[in-house]
């Protein structure tokens, strides 16, 4: 097991910085403030940073297929068209409960996750969601929906309901999932596992939630790599960059009554690994 160094991409003070992308249509990182109802992105070329408020919390953005960004939202999924014109394409609120985190399946579909405020046990959904607005619930019974990813061939999911403290996997066919096993278990002290990426070689990275860190564990379940982060809720990361080799990560600063100085900042690995192009919302 080896320990990786990190830089500060974007000096930020997110009250719960979350869901890294990389648009590669555009050459930028797409990030959210889930809480602080924002949208970022982050050209790492020239600097460049830009911020767009939503009208409520936002637990994911995503690039679409025709451009665009897809968000899911408290109330549901909605779709922001290039002009900035925003429509909803499935609505669906449930007092008490918002979107958290979401990911697009290699069919262009996209998996998106719910939880409630309370983080009640049952509270929560895993949903796979079509261009056309038609929604289908995958998971029930989850506390507190997060990290989704697919391995390179798309024939494994990988999943995390963060109080489990576990990463699953399951056999992946057609929007089905089935055989659904644990991956890698979280010990006590070490935080919750929350958002996750997969790489090229099928290793899955596990961001960290009062953890300090992020970790590699390869298709086996074996802890191989290991990001220590000078701040203790670590949400979230993915690859971007030329040839998707810099590993971004998101972090939060909610609840600390004496957030570290780089707390809410999105941290950056150069070279970190090879990750895989990510599909686009075909919606």
């Amino acid at each position: 097991m080896t320990t990786t160094p990190y830089e500060v991409a974007v000096r930020a003070e997110a009250e719960l910085g979350e869901g890294p992308t990389w648009d590669a249509a555009t050459g930028r990182l797409l990030w959210i403030d889930i809480l602080g109802c924002r949208v970022h992105t982050y050209d790492p070329a020239t600097g460049r940073r830009t911020v767009r408020r939503t009208e409520q919390h936002v637990g994911a953005v995503k690039p679409r297929a025709d451009g665009g960004l897809v968000l899911n939202l408290r109330d549901g999924v909605g779709l922001l068209d290039p002009d900035g014109g925003f429509r909803w394409l499935h609505r669906d609120p449930v007092p008490g409960r918002r979107a958290n985190d979401a990911a697009v399946a290699p069919d262009g579909s996209l998996w998106a996750g719910t939880m409630r405020y309370d983080e009640a046990p049952g509270g929560g959904t895993l949903s796979r969601i079509t261009g056309d607005g038609s929604a289908e619930v995958v998971l029930d019974d989850v506390a507190v929906s997060n990290g989704t990813g697919w391995s390179p061939d798309g024939r494994l999911m990988y999943y995390i309901d963060s109080p489990t403290r576990r990463v699953d996997v399951f056999d992946h066919a057609d929007g089905r999932l089935s055989g659904r096993r644990t991956l890698a278990e979280i010990e006590d002290g070490a935080g919750f596992p929350d958002g996750l990426t997969v790489d090229a070689d099928g290793c899955v990275w596990v961001a960290l939630w009062q953890g300090s860190a992020v970790r590699r564990y390869t298709p086996e379940g074996r802890l191989d790599r290991v990001i220590e982060l000078p701040v203790p809720l670590v949400t979230a990361c993915a690859f971007g960059g030329a040839g998707l080799s810099d590993l971004y990560i998101t972090t939060a600063r909610v609840g600390l009554t004496e957030p570290p100085a780089l707390a809410g900042s999105v941290f950056v690995v150069p070279g970190a690994g090879k990750g895989i192009a990510q599909p686009a919302f075909q919606g």
